[in-house]
């Protein structure tokens, strides 16, 4: 029976690493932000490569979902589908994961603080999605896994996922070829620098990292939401 796995998390999760794990089992289909453009011409919001992710998938939410519930690509066994609850604005529609399996992927707020503004300054609880990724788990509920968990030891807490998805665990999933995949976003060259480096998950992560006093109400506003979800992961 083939599965649809829908992943949600928040930007700078792990979430490309997981893409790329799922990606190398060898019987998954892979997307990659399906409805990153749709999101973008919803909410007018000027993202880095905005034009070039506009012009590289459909910007109809509608025509977006109907692919991701038709015929799965490369007729592949399964469908692992890398989602971010923030662009999933209210006005889509949501029928296309009814059966779908629902993942969500977490990781702590100062770490996504510090990494997302590397990348784009000044980020806000909305650009974070914690809020959305609370309401995803609560509308569509399904295993909680932590980044940090997984990169403390990645072999066990994929065991453990794939158990709970009830999908047969393989030890190809802890490496992948170094580089792009041709189903990476468009924006990858902006985002994916360290995992296009990468032939595996990183290892354990260091201490939370410190952030500006100008981030803290960010910070607090986020752990909030984060800890929510954090009593449910595996």
């Amino acid at each position: 029976m083939i599965m649809r796995i829908a992943m949600w998390s928040g930007p700078r999760n792990l979430s490309t690493a997981m893409m790329y794990s799922f990606g190398a089992r060898g019987d998954c289909a892979i997307s990659d932000e399906p409805f990153y453009a749709a999101y973008l011409v919803k909410t007018g919001l000027d993202h880095p490569m905005r034009t070039e992710i506009l012009a590289s998938q459909p910007n109809d939410p509608a025509v977006v979902g109907r692919s991701l519930s038709g015929p799965v690509p490369s007729d592949k066994a399964h469908w692992y589908q890398k989602h971010m609850p923030h662009h999933m604005h209210p006005d889509f529609a949501m029928d296309w994961a009814d059966g779908f399996t629902h993942v969500h992927l977490i990781r702590h707020p100062a770490r996504v603080i510090a990494s997302y503004a590397v990348k784009r300054e000044n980020p806000t609880l909305a650009d974070l999605g914690y809020a959305q990724c609370l309401d995803f788990y609560q509308r569509f509920p399904g295993p909680v896994i932590d980044s940090t968990d997984i990169r403390a030891d990645p072999g066990q807490m994929l065991q453990k996922l794939c158990a709970e998805l009830g999908l047969l665990w393989t030890e190809a999933m802890l490496s992948w070829s170094e580089g792009g995949r041709t189903e990476d976003g468009v924006w990858a060259p902006h985002w994916y620098g360290a995992v296009h480096r990468s032939t595996g998950f990183a290892g354990a992560e260091d201490a939370l990292p410190e952030l500006p006093d100008a981030s803290e109400a960010l910070l607090l506003a986020a752990l909030e939401l984060y800890s929510e979800l954090a009593v449910q992961k595996l």
